[in-house]
């Protein structure tokens, strides 16, 4: 279990990036949602010691994060949002370099370590290819490689599907629900789709505060006789911002619905939307925008 307690986060500059973050984060998949600039990176870089918050407490079982780094360290894998590599080694040479550097010595060990992780994310067929070739799904697979490590307990996943055609998003989502089987992975992303599939539990996360927590399906439930929905011309989408809360519009087959939030019946020929966790996640950030 990983919890975190009270965590705030100031730069020099004065910018409230964390504002009194509390998360109980069990084994598994857990999903972090969040806008650009919402303060999920940096409150994974903080759990990952690469910074000291300024407030509160992190522990993950015995470990105190904040005051025992190293120990959290030994056994964390992180794939950061923008995951960088020496272009012109190979995958084999350069994951056989990063577990000399986790500290496996004897080179049978990171042998074989190798051949399972290349194993593991189905790059043992290219484990001889620079990894300036990989395309992006193959690179972040090779990230998950890499922050496997050490069969680590804590795995920080951070935006790991931005950029992936439909095709590798559904092989790098497999390979994490895999790996959640075990331990505690955390993965933070923009993208409501990659919470939806995996997550049996999420937060989301917006002007650095934890807006609402709990389990999809539940949030789901408790939000969709509040959703309506309609279409309408792309013309009338102002008066209707003016006249509803529009929490959202989508283009379906060419036309504009809007979703709107209402605990009553709006009329105007809305209808009940089926709601689904973008229409959670949506109406969470409205929410947090009126009351910011």
């Amino acid at each position: 279990m990983l919890e975190l307690v009270g965590v705030s986060h100031v730069y020099a500059n004065g910018t409230r990036a964390l504002d009194e973050v509390s998360l109980s984060i069990p084994r598994g998949m857990y999903g972090l949602l969040g806008p650009n600039g919402a303060g999920k990176s940096t409150l994974m870089r903080t759990i990952a010691t690469l910074q000291t918050p300024t407030a509160g407490s992190i522990r993950f079982g015995d470990i105190d994060v904040i005051a025992q780094p190293d120990r959290l360290r030994q056994t964390l894998g992180y794939l950061p949002q923008d995951f960088g590599v020496y272009p012109r080694i190979s995958a084999e040479a350069m994951l056989d370099h990063m577990a000399a550097l986790k500290g496996i010595v004897s080179a049978s060990d990171r042998r074989d370590t190798v051949e399972s992780l290349l194993n593991q994310v189905n790059l043992w067929s290219v484990r001889k290819k620079a990894l300036a070739g990989f395309s992006g799904g193959m690179r972040q697979r090779f990230g998950i490689a890499q922050a496997l490590i050490g069969n680590p307990k804590l795995i920080i996943v951070d935006e790991p599907t931005a950029g992936l055609d439909p095709e590798e998003r559904n092989r790098f989502l497999n390979l994490l629900a895999e790996i959640g089987e075990t331990v505690v992975v955390i993965l933070s992303t923009h993208i409501v789709e990659d919470v939806a599939d995996l997550c049996p539990r999420m937060a989301v996360l917006a002007g650095g505060r934890v807006q609402l927590e709990g389990a999809p399906h539940e949030l789901i439930k408790s939000t969709r006789s509040r959703v309506w929905t309609r279409p309408i011309d792309r013309a009338e989408l102002a008066d209707f911002r003016a006249s509803f809360d529009v929490i959202s519009t989508r283009l379906m087959g060419g036309q504009t619905v809007v979703h709107v939030l209402s605990d009553c019946d709006p009329g105007k020929g809305f209808k009940a939307a089926e709601g689904d966790l973008e229409d959670v996640y949506f109406a969470t950030l409205a929410s947090a925008r009126r009351a910011a």
